[in-house]
């Protein structure tokens, strides 16, 4: 297994063009793992009480438009 530290050695060395490449890669990566994470926190009942405080402030009427 790499290490965060040779990851970082092996990314400082890409080209132009190579770096782009893992930018759009990286970025894809990251966001795929967020849907994830906030899924199976959803799936799990972890946000089931900001939700609930959230539509409890929608019915009080204590929300604005954004």
């Amino acid at each position: 297994m790499m290490t965060a530290e040779a990851v970082e050695q092996a990314v400082s060395q890409l080209p132009p063009e190579e770096f782009a490449k893992f930018r759009r890669w990286f970025a894809e990566f990251a966001a795929d793992a967020w849907d994830e994470r906030i899924e199976a926190d959803a799936a799990a009942g972890k946000l089931d009480a900001l939700a609930e405080e959230a539509l409890a402030e929608y019915r009080r009427g204590e929300v604005r438009e954004i």
